[in-house]
C-alpha cells in the first residue's frame, strides 16, 4: 500500500511539471485574447449594431442589383432562364444605337419631365420654405399653408390620382372647363400633348414641392435669429435678407433636395402609371422608367428591361457627380474660416 502512495505521489508530481508549460501557454494566449477582446469591443460593438442594416441592405438591394447586370445581357422572357444575348451586349446596343424607335421618345419625355419638375420640387419649394418661414410671421397661417402644400405626400397615391383624374375630366373637369373659358376649346388633359405632359409636370410637381418645401422650412429656422436682425439694423430689405443671406446658407440643403429629387424624378412613374395606365405612351408621358416597367410586366422582356434600368442608373451616378462639382462638395466640406 505504502508503494501504491508513493507511485500516486510520483505521478502527481511529474504531471505538474509536464503540465505547467501547457498551463502556462494557454493562460498567455488567453489573457492577450481578452485583451485584443477588450480593444476591439466598440469594433465589436459597431459591426453587430450595423450587421442587420447591411445584410437587409445586401439582400433587398445587393443581390437585385447583381441579377438586373447579369439579366441586362440576356434575353430573359417569361421562361425565365438566363439566354446569355447575341452578341452580349445587343440590349444595349438596341438602346444607345435607337434602334428601338421609342426609345428617342421617352428620352425626350424623360429629359422634360425630369428637367421641368425638378424647377418646381427644388426651386418652387425653396421659395415655398422661405415664404412659409420667414416672410409670413403668422405662424397659424404659415402652418396652415404647409398643411395644404403636403396633403400630397400623406394621401394614397390611388386617391391622388383618381382627384386628378376628375379635376382632368374632358367633359365635367374643372380644368376642361377652365380650358374652355380661356380659348383653348376642348382639350383633353390627360391624352392630347402637349396638355398631357403639362399635367404630368404639374401633378408630380405638387407631391414633390411639399417634402422640399419641409427641409428648406427646417433649414431657415436653424439660422441664427442673430444674423437676420444685424442685417435689418444695417438697413437690409427681407429680399437682400433672402438673396444674401439666407439663400447662401442653405446650400447644404440646396444640394441634398435638387440631387434626392433628381434620383426621385428619373425612377419614378408610379403617379403617371395610376393616371395614364396603358395610353402614357400615345399620351407623350412614357418615362424611362415607366418603360422600363412596361418592358418588363407588360412585354415580358425582363432583359431589355434590365438594361434600361442600368442605363437610368448609369445616368443617375453621372448627374450626382456633376451635382457635386456644381454645389462645390469639397468646399462645403472644408471647415469654416470663421470663428463663431
Amino acid at each position: 500500500m505504502e508503494e501504491v502512495y508513493k507511485t500516486l505521489e510520483y505521478i502527481k508530481k511529474y504531471a505538474k511539471e509536464y503540465t505547467r508549460p501547457v498551463t502556462n501557454i494557454l493562460y498567455k494566449v488567453t489573457t492577450r485574447f481578452l485583451e485584443r477582446l477588450k480593444r476591439a469591443r466598440r469594433t465589436i460593438f459597431i459591426v453587430a449594431f450595423l450587421t442587420p442594416f447591411l445584410l437587409s441592405l445586401v439582400l433587398v438591394y445587393g443581390l437585385p442589383s447583381a441579377l438586373s447586370v447579369l439579366m441586362s445581357f440576356t434575353d430573359m422572357d417569361l421562361r425565365f432562364e438566363l439566354d446569355w444575348s447575341n452578341p452580349l451586349y445587343k440590349n444595349y446596343y438596341i438602346i444607345l444605337g435607337m434602334k428601338d424607335p421609342r426609345v428617342p421618345v421617352v428620352t425626350y419625355v424623360t429629359a422634360l419631365y425630369v428637367g421641368v419638375t425638378i424647377l418646381i420640387n427644388a426651386g418652387f419649394s425653396l421659395v415655398l420654405g422661405i415664404l412659409t418661414t420667414y416672410c409670413i410671421r403668422n405662424e397659424t397661417i404659415a402652418t396652415t399653408l404647409r398643411l395644404l402644400w403636403f396633403l400630397p405626400r400623406i394621401s394614397p397615391v390611388v386617391i391622388y390620382a383618381l382627384l386628378w383624374q376628375w379635376f382632368a375630366d374632358p367633359r365635367v373637369g374643372p380644368l376642361t372647363i377652365l380650358s374652355k373659358w380661356i380659348g383653348l376649346g376642348e382639350v383633353s388633359w390627360i391624352l392630347d400633348k402637349p396638355y398631357s405632359q403639362i399635367l404630368m409636370i404639374i401633378v408630380n410637381g405638387y407631391v414633390g414641392a411639399s417634402w422640399g418645401m419641409v427641409i428648406y422650412a427646417s433649414a431657415v429656422r436653424t439660422i441664427p435669429l442673430e444674423i437676420l436682425y444685424a442685417a435689418r439694423v444695417d438697413g437690409a430689405s427681407d429680399f437682400k435678407v433672402i438673396t444674401k443671406i439666407i439663400i447662401p446658407l442653405l446650400k447644404w440643403p440646396l444640394l441634398f433636395v435638387t440631387a434626392w429629387q433628381t434620383l426621385s424624378l428619373l425612377g419614378s412613374y408610379v403617379q403617371i402609371l395610376t393616371i395614364w395606365n396603358g395610353f402614357a405612351y400615345v399620351s407623350g408621358v412614357e418615362v424611362w422608367s415607366l418603360f422600363s416597367y412596361h418592358s418588363a410586366f407588360a412585354a415580358y422582356k425582363f432583359g431589355y428591361s434590365a438594361a434600361l434600368a442600368m442605363i437610368i442608373v448609369i445616368v443617375s451616378l453621372v448627374l450626382l457627380a456633376v451635382y457635386f462639382k456644381v454645389f462645390g462638395f469639397r468646399r462645403m466640406l472644408e471647415p469654416s474660416r470663421i470663428e463663431v
